[in-house]
């Protein structure tokens, strides 16, 4: 199968080694109630092994179009989000409550921790993703990143 993202290959620094993984803003939400459901069963393993790599200290990109984890999804066409403007929406409100830019470079947990103080704790991840199709299993539990 032909990967499908344009952002799966992991860029590095120029003058360094250090990789740094293309992350859409809107998915530091999405991996704080990640529970191993999604899109597809290929979609759901790729999730839960980014979750993994990023927990491990990973530096992030922010990028606002597909990214490692939507080389995965089934709504990826050639590199593009099938539903388009929401998740775009969704990615700039985040930037914005969080103070970040796109094609920011951080770690992992520094942007977690701002979502999570910026979004998640003042109760507005509702007003940035509530129309989303997997807006129940956010409502149901605690975000991870608490």
């Amino acid at each position: 199968m032909k990967d499908k993202s344009i952002a799966t290959a992991y860029v590095c620094d120029e003058g360094t080694e250090e990789k740094i993984i293309p992350l859409r803003p809107h998915h530091g939400m999405c991996l704080a109630y990640f529970k191993g459901e999604g899109y597809s069963n290929g979609f759901t393993a790729h999730m839960a092994e980014m979750l993994k790599i990023f927990l491990k200290g990973q530096k992030i990109r922010l990028h606002v179009d597909t990214d490692e984890i939507c080389s995965a999804c089934p709504n990826n066409c050639g590199g593009h989000c099938t539903p388009g403007e929401h998740v775009v929406e969704y990615d700039n409100a985040v930037l914005e409550r969080c103070g970040l830019k796109a094609g920011q470079v951080l770690e992992f947990q520094e942007f977690t921790e701002l979502v999570q103080k910026k979004i998640l704790a003042d109760g507005k991840r509702g007003e940035i993703c509530g129309s989303c199709q997997w807006n129940s299993i956010c409502e149901e539990q605690k975000s991870r990143w608490e």
